[in-house]
């Protein structure tokens, strides 16, 4: 059964004529259904909206006489399992998602107070920092699915082709709680001042923000940039949470291969500390290809080996590929670190 307060939400707005409210109660409704794995009223709620209202149906989804199940292919659904006890992040950072996920699982409390929990998320920081990671552990925690936005899908070359596919991006988004990841986000939300982008760019913005805007708070909308510089100034305002990731140290290197360990049955011949100083300057995606190539080298030796050994002589590989890879790029680490996204 919808909650109550929805539920007044929709008399009211049927009686007013306030298209507005009716969508934004419907659309929850809906929503508040698929979460409770009740497809079948979900969907006829959606199909009995659609074909009474016909060309001007009122959820946003059926102005476009388009079924949300056709707006999949602009996005990726991933089932996420990493969880926040799982990552190793600055204390700022952790307590800002804890409050965020408590925010979300006792949403009916703010609500009775006329408050909404907090939705829009901004993460930033340098490649290999966990920004993917985090967003995927922010949906596991949450208990919603993670729609990873494909910009190969939404961009297009014909005029108002991007910002018509960005629509239908939010319009799938509404019909389920979930957390809607932008990756590169910069890559749509840039900067509307700039004298060297086009016009369709700008106009793409501009719709951006308007989607986020009308968004409801069930729907978790997290970003991603390694370049804040180049964001617009309103998407900055759009975020209510801002999360700083940076590059970890050696002291945070060896806490996630520390965790890693757990995996093994047996020691790994050195401390945490000692594997992290002989990695050096590492992001975490490289610190986890590291230890997933020990694991790998591992379950192939089916206990032939000591795991003692594979670590070292996969250390050595990794310094033999490091200080190869420095010659040719600023990072040094080009072969691995393109393994694993942040």
């Amino acid at each position: 059964m919808a909650r109550s307060d929805l539920l007044v939400s929709l008399v009211k707005a049927g009686t007013a004529g306030d298209r507005r409210l009716f969508r934004s109660a419907a659309e929850a409704i809906i929503a508040e259904e698929r979460a409770k794995r009740h497809n079948v009223l979900a969907d006829q709620l959606v199909s009995a909206i659609q074909t009474n209202g016909s060309s001007q149906a009122t959820l946003s989804y059926g102005t476009t006489a388009e079924p949300p199940t056709r707006s999949r292919d602009v996005v990726s659904e991933i089932a996420p399992r990493r969880q926040l006890s799982e990552l190793v992040l600055p204390p700022l950072v952790r307590r800002t998602v804890e409050e965020l996920v408590e925010e979300q699982h006792r949403a009916d409390v703010l609500r009775a107070h006329s408050l909404e929990p907090r939705h829009r998320v901004l993460m930033v920081g340098a490649p290999g920092t966990g920004k993917t990671t985090l967003a995927e552990a922010i949906a596991c925690e949450t208990g919603v699915p993670l729609f990873v936005v494909r910009y190969e899908a939404i961009i297009g070359s014909y005029l108002g082709e991007t910002a018509s596919r960005l629509k239908r991006v939010f319009d799938y988004a509404r019909t389920t709680p979930c957390v809607l990841f932008f990756d590169e986000f910069d890559a749509i939300g840039k900067e509307r001042g700039d004298i060297h982008e086009t016009g369709e760019i700008k106009r793409v913005v501009t719709s951006l923000l308007m989607q986020m805007d009308d968004l409801p708070s069930y729907t978790l909308v997290t970003a991603a940039t390694n370049h804040p510089e180049l964001l617009d100034r309103a998407s900055w305002r759009r975020f209510q949470l801002r999360l700083s990731l940076p590059l970890p140290d050696a002291a945070a290197v060896g806490r996630y291969i520390a965790s890693f360990s757990a995996r093994f049955e047996e020691p790994l011949g050195q401390t945490p500390a000692a594997i992290a100083k002989k990695l050096g300057s590492v992001s975490f995606a490289e610190a986890e290809q590291f230890c997933l190539d020990v694991q790998r080298r591992a379950v192939l030796a089916m206990g032939a080996r000591p795991l003692k050994s594979i670590v070292s002589e996969q250390l050595e590989a990794w310094s033999v590929r490091a200080h190869g890879a420095s010659k040719g790029g600023p990072h040094g680490r080009t072969t691995t670190a393109k393994a694993s996204r942040a």
